[in-house]
């Protein structure tokens, strides 16, 4: 699978997952939600900012993972829709402040901070398709994420979410690509990446 382009690993990621039992993804949706609120803990300091994301589909996470980093003591920010371009936040304060919004997401209801927000993060859980070792992460191919975190500080943990067979050895790159940190998979649990 290593001379895979983007787009082939992109079609290949999606339909892997659409065939994961809903029993199975709810039991790795648990096991992430208590990994993440764990390594947060042994990482950051009490109230400090976790950027986070409202999973769609398929995608690995909950919303029990926002509520657990939230019950934990965090300030929980996830990103809203806009235009093209480095993302906006909000404020995660429950489920129930979740509204429907483009592309199949749901956002808080709540003011949108600036983008710059971002730097203020001690952790960012990045959404992913897949990552590879050295922490190249492959995302949907819109680019948001890329254009976000350069902002952030070097010491700010990039956290790519992805299922266990989702972190693989190798995958394409390009320069604009950001690195991840980690990798935090139900089954392995929190997989420093790269030089780490």
């Amino acid at each position: 699978m290593d001379s895979l382009s983007k787009p082939e690993w992109r079609a290949h990621v999606l339909r892997e997952r659409r065939a994961v039992p809903l029993g199975t993804r709810a039991s790795e949706a648990r096991t992430l939600a208590a990994r993440a609120v764990s390594f947060v803990a042994a990482t950051a300091p009490a109230g400090a900012t976790v950027c986070a994301y409202v999973p769609v589909g398929s995608e690995p996470g909950s919303v029990a993972m926002l509520d657990g980093l939230r019950t934990a003591g965090y300030r929980v920010l996830v990103p809203v829709t806009g235009e093209p371009g480095p993302l906006r936040w909000a404020e995660f304060t429950g489920d129930d402040s979740l509204v429907a919004a483009g592309h199949g997401l749901r956002e808080p209801t709540g003011p949108v901070l600036p983008v710059g927000v971002v730097a203020s993060a001690a952790v960012i859980f990045v959404p992913a398709l897949a990552v590879d070792e050295q922490g190249a992460r492959l995302g949907r191919g819109a680019g948001f994420y890329d254009r976000t975190l350069g902002a952030v500080r070097p010491d700010t943990a990039l956290v790519a979410v992805v299922r266990d067979a989702e972190l693989v050895p190798s995958l394409p790159a390009d320069p604009h690509d950001v690195p991840m940190r980690y990798a935090l998979t139900p089954g392995r649990g929190l997989v420093p990446l790269g030089s780490e």
